[in-house]
């Protein structure tokens, strides 16, 4: 079938909308017909390819839609039921097996390698392969084919253009808080970046029930929006000494736990430092390949400090996706605050205002 998608042929390439040729779904796999679809920050580097994915692709991994066809063998939904995507897995490998996987022994391949897990790709330009399958699904477009396992059923009421980004930025920062970290009622959370995912950790700080939560950012307006969203303070790391402040205002101490979402390793390093003894740092925000950071291992070591990386929030999309939904219909969980809506046509603008600053969730409808 032909559609439109916005292809990315190049490193740092403008998302060009073109018409392409789609297959339909093979016996395991899903044809959705995209309603929204989420602008990530993990797009915008794949584009400037810190990450070596192949290219031409079209990339998007936060839609969400209507079922049009199903393979022979899903059982999973049915045409006409309206579904979020998330990442993919392979579901046979023990991480899968054993209920993890979001550490799939084949989560690049899923993921990151544009094609099937067989290596066809479902798109096609006048006969030349376009990469598809980007995190199982490739959604900006207006239609994806993804796989049973990467769809999440959802009740029809609920805004797809709202949920959209539920299944990438929304459930790593939240999950990385409520499923990895999990901090106890009354205990204290430092939060390096408020863009998406470090406000999505906000308002799970906030939901579990933490008395002392602290956003760091170096952009006023958003350091605004986390206050408003549940940080009980905020600092400014451009005027002042993060680390230092962090102690400060957990009575000396350091906080319980902390999370870098920035992605830079300087921001991770404080990000670490920041906690107290016995404190824990979820490492979430992705640098480019070969980064590498610098920690005094006394440090770590005689304050028993630790840390760890989370991937998507350490999320099974079937279960934590309905959770944040229920949490957000409840008021407690008000990410439509955070979003601003942009038409498929506008990509590229929407592109540059989250670039800029100018917007902190770009979520494209169609």
């Amino acid at each position: 079938m032909n559609i439109r998608a916005a292809v990315t042929e190049s490193k740092g390439a403008p998302f060009a909308i073109r018409e392409l040729e789609l297959d339909q779904p093979r016996a395991d796999e899903v044809l959705v017909r995209l309603a929204a679809s989420g602008i990530c920050h993990t797009d915008l580097i794949i584009r400037d390819q810190w990450y070596p994915v192949p290219l031409p692709a079209v990339l998007g991994h936060e839609g969400a839609g209507v079922v049009e066809a199903v393979g022979a063998a899903v059982t999973k939904v049915s045409p006409g039921d309206h579904v979020a995507m998330s990442y993919g897995s392979c579901g046979a490998c023990s991480s899968c097996q054993l209920g993890r996987p979001w550490v799939c022994h084949d989560f690049w391949g899923r993921n990151f390698g544009a094609t099937r897990a067989d290596g066809t790709t479902a798109l096609r330009s006048e006969g030349r392969d376009v990469h598809s399958h980007f995190f199982s699904q490739s959604s900006f477009a207006t239609h994806a084919v993804a796989t049973e396992r990467n769809v999440t059923k959802l009740d029809p009421s609920v805004a797809l253009d709202v949920v959209a980004p539920f299944g990438c930025g929304i459930q790593t920062g939240a999950g990385g808080v409520l499923n990895a970290l999990r901090p106890p009622a009354g205990s204290s959370i430092a939060v390096f970046g408020t863009g998406t995912v470090g406000l999505a950790a906000v308002m799970a700080a906030h939901v579990s029930g933490c008395t002392t939560i602290i956003g760091v950012d170096v952009r006023p307006a958003r350091l605004q929006v986390a206050q408003e969203l549940g940080a009980t303070a905020v600092i400014d790391a451009s005027a002042t000494d993060a680390v230092e402040a962090v102690r400060s205002a957990t009575g000396g101490l350091g906080a319980d736990f902390s999370v870098e979402t920035t992605g830079s390793p300087q921001v991770l390093a404080q990000a670490v430092y920041a906690t107290g003894p016995g404190g824990s740092c979820g490492l979430i925000g992705a640098p480019p390949f070969g980064a590498e950071v610098s920690l005094d291992i006394n440090q770590m070591l005689a304050l028993g400090r630790g840390l760890r990386g989370i991937v998507e929030g350490e999320s099974v999309p079937d279960v934590f996706v309905p959770r944040l939904i229920e949490l957000w219909q409840q008021g407690r969980f008000p990410v439509e605050r955070i979003i601003s809506h942009y038409d498929f046509d506008e990509i590229e603008r929407a592109a540059h205002d989250a670039e800029e600053g100018r917007v902190i969730k770009p979520v494209l409808r169609f």
